[in-house]
């Protein structure tokens, strides 16, 4: 479900960021596309996966990278960058589009961010009912607020990469895909590589080779991708933990608070924070 070129919600240098407003069910999706100006997506309540090329203007080595947003984050989508959307669970979807002359300065690829409050609150002024239109002065000054807010955002590494289906080397392929059926499992990269026919150190290389991750980086990403949707549905901590593979959910939780900045209880009962 791409813009068009026409559609009212297309951002233009005088109206440069324009909020889209939709309540999305579980396993909806958007096919994938690009357009011309640069996405935010995000979300008020719910948990929807993003997958999209890092680099727009260059081939890329990975396939694309998958993001799993909660409402606390959201996906910058750089300009012509390919991607496609995927509810994982019902979402009050929230998609700005923001003209490509407003892009910040050496924002060339995809990013998440942190929403901060007052960012969604933001985006929640410039969701204007139609029966009452923002006038063009506030349209304007929330409007900039909205940029400033976003190239001031902490980013945030929670994307799962994979390796290019054509271009990639298939013995990674074919192990970041066990991984991800299986994140629970406590292997070894050693005994992972033993699966595929690889030693070891040939797995660590084409993982920093093709990723630019090393290999537990990327699985913690895995896991992360993982447990999120889990504790949106309010899944109990200790069983995600368990699903993740962690012994105990005090180790889970400790690792969590440290790539997320808050306990696993913060993204639960589909609330975000």
């Amino acid at each position: 479900m791409p813009v068009g070129d026409t559609d009212p919600f297309t951002p233009s240098p005088q109206r440069p960021v324009r909020v889209r407003a939709r309540s999305m069910p579980a396993d909806a999706h958007f096919q994938p596309h690009s357009h011309a100006w640069a996405q935010l997506a995000y979300c008020a309540s719910g948990v929807v996966q993003v997958t999209a090329d890092q680099h727009a203007a260059r081939p890329c080595r990975t396939e694309g990278i998958t993001y799993i947003v909660p409402p606390s984050r959201a996906v910058w989508i750089a300009p012509g960058a390919r991607h496609h959307i995927t509810v994982l669970e019902a979402a009050e979807f929230r998609t700005l589009y923001i003209d490509a002359s407003a892009t910040p300065e050496g924002w060339h690829g995809c990013r998440v961010i942190v929403v901060t409050a007052l960012l969604r609150e933001l985006v929640h002024s410039l969701d204007a009912p139609p029966e009452q239109p923002l006038g063009a002065a506030r349209e304007g000054w929330l409007s900039a607020l909205v940029l400033d807010e976003i190239t001031h955002a902490d980013t945030q590494a929670l994307g799962v990469p994979l390796p290019h289906p054509q271009t990639g080397d298939k013995r990674l392929r074919a192990l970041c895909q066990a991984v991800l059926r299986a994140p629970g499992e406590r292997a070894t990269l050693a005994e992972w590589a033993a699966s595929i026919g690889a030693s070891e150190r040939t797995v660590a290389r084409l993982f920093r080779d093709e990723l630019g991750l090393g290999y537990q980086q990327w699985r913690q990403q895995a896991i992360l991708a993982h447990a999120l949707p889990m504790l949106a549905r309010g899944e109990p901590v200790g069983n995600v933990a368990a699903a993740s593979g962690y012994a105990s959910e005090s180790a889970f939780s400790a690792m969590f608070k440290a790539a997320m900045g808050q306990p696993p209880s913060q993204f639960q009962n589909k609330n975000g924070l």
